[in-house]
């Protein structure tokens, strides 16, 4: 059974509709991906998801309970981690207290994370972590909010758009950062722009058009059918 399972959600801002009827499922250690132009709902889907902008219709299961209409601090206590686009990053706390402020005790006998596991998995962020957040390059912020959300020992993290404004390199260094993740049987929600990102990590990708899922399938799938990325995903 899929750990998270959304059963055909429609999610609107205001009298705005944004999602009609998307579905998807994520297993246990699995990356999905969300993949497609800006506006068709990658963004959304992962606010349902998280509780921030509540579905109208259908379900959100999290290990066979729906979930949908959640306030965002129970999402997360049940296990789920949201990384924004935005970052959201405290400017005025250091990198230390910013992961300070995130820390959750590990629940049912699974161990939480501290911080000398995220400094190993970001070294970067030890040498400058007395450094106040508002100060940090773009990377740094990203790694930090990343960090910041594995503080709260998620089961599932919801990813969106990690590697927006960020320069090649350091886009690199972050997809073996998620990788790593990954490899640690951590599930992964992946919203991106960049495809060899995608392909790099995703086990599936969901590929979103005018909020509806159009495709599915697996990164070598998609690499075969040069018709689906010229479609859906060529500016």
């Amino acid at each position: 059974m899929a750990d998270l399972k959304v059963e055909a959600i429609h999610t609107s801002y205001g009298l705005s509709q944004v999602l009609f009827g998307v579905s998807l499922e994520v297993h246990a250690g699995e990356c999905i991906a969300l993949i497609g132009r800006n506006g068709v709902g990658k963004t959304t889907t992962m606010r349902s998801i998280m509780g921030l902008t509540p579905p109208s219709q259908g379900k959100v299961l999290w290990k066979g309970q729906d979930i949908a209409g959640l306030a965002p601090y129970k999402v997360c206590k049940r296990g789920i981690g949201f990384v924004p686009e935005d970052r959201r990053i405290f400017p005025e706390l250091s990198v230390w207290e910013n992961l300070d402020i995130a820390r959750r005790s590990g629940t049912d006998g699974k161990v939480a994370w501290r911080e000398d596991e995220v400094f190993a998995l970001f070294p970067d962020l030890a040498q400058i972590k007395d450094r106040r957040g508002g100060v940090l390059s773009g990377g740094q912020q990203q790694m930090l909010t990343i960090a910041r959300t594995l503080m709260g020992n998620p089961e599932l993290l919801l990813l969106d758009e990690p590697s927006e404004g960020l320069a090649p390199l350091i886009v690199e260094q972050l997809r073996d950062k998620v990788a790593q993740l990954k490899s640690t049987g951590l599930s992964i929600v992946l919203a991106e722009q960049n495809l060899q990102f995608v392909l790099a990590l995703a086990d599936r990708v969901y590929i979103l058009e005018k909020g509806e899922v159009r495709y599915t399938g697996t990164p070598a799938d998609l690499r075969a059918n040069e018709n689906i990325v010229k479609q859906y995903l060529t500016v």
